[in-house]
């Protein structure tokens, strides 16, 4: 694992968006296509901000996104789809945005999903890293065995608290229990993996993750195990280390 640190979220956003699309670049150059997965949630504002002004031809680019609330509208402000298709998908001319569809029967939309990620390897995975360490949505304890490319997941409650303390929904009680999330397995077969992960209440996560053990109770410590991942950080995320 790589660790880069920036002085703050902004700059860690531009950093971890450079090398990410150095990588896609060099997907395209070499194949002439290129598979992505993205990420959601506060963490990547400004990664995704700053990738969408570097030069990719994203026309040979599919990307595949991360994790869905099971029964969640598309409409509804804390929609990852609706999250992704706005801050991403309509600002550029893809090949393809492969979208976690929550209103679907989640046992049919995960074997949907599968069948098109088999088939697609991908290339650089875009993610961050949960409050509780999470990754994609594979609360502790994950499941780090799962050959299943994506899976139906109970959230735990810091992971609904969290999701409730950016802003997403008014109250508890609001947030979903249940997801459709990318499994561990599947998000660690990626070629490059760039892992977003600014502010401080990240950084109890972040020491655990990257000073623990690799353990199912800190999801994201898996990424140690990983050959190429890089794991951008700010002064306040870093600040346990």
């Amino acid at each position: 694992m790589i660790v880069e640190i920036a002085e703050n979220k902004q700059q860690l956003g531009q950093q971890a968006a450079a090398r990410g699309a150095e990588f896609i670049n060099e997907a395209i150059a070499e194949k002439g296509t290129a598979n992505i997965i993205l990420a959601t949630g506060a963490s990547q504002f400004e990664m995704l901000d700053a990738l969408l002004k570097i030069p990719v031809d994203w026309a040979k680019v599919r990307a595949f996104h991360l994790d869905e609330y099971i029964g969640l509208p598309a409409t509804h402000p804390a929609s990852f789809r609706k999250y992704l298709k706005e801050r991403f998908a309509d600002k550029l001319l893809l090949k393809e945005f492969v979208y976690v569809n929550g209103e679907a029967d989640p046992e049919q939309e995960c074997r949907r999903l599968e069948q098109l990620i088999s088939g697609s390897p991908i290339d650089v995975a875009f993610i961050g890293i949960g409050e509780n360490a999470h990754l994609a949505f594979n609360d502790p304890p994950a499941d780090f065995e799962t050959e299943a490319a994506y899976i139906p997941v109970e959230l735990d409650e810091a992971c609904r608290r969290q999701q409730m303390g950016e802003g997403w929904f008014k109250s508890l009680e609001e947030v979903p229990r249940q997801a459709i999330s990318m499994a561990i397995r599947q998000i660690m077969k990626s070629h490059t993996i760039i892992c977003s992960v600014p502010d401080r209440r990240k950084a109890e996560a972040v020491k655990n993750a990257i000073k623990g053990e690799v353990s199912p109770q800190v999801p994201a410590s898996i990424l140690r195990e990983h050959p190429a991942t890089w794991l951008f950080l700010d002064r306040e995320s870093s600040a346990l280390l």
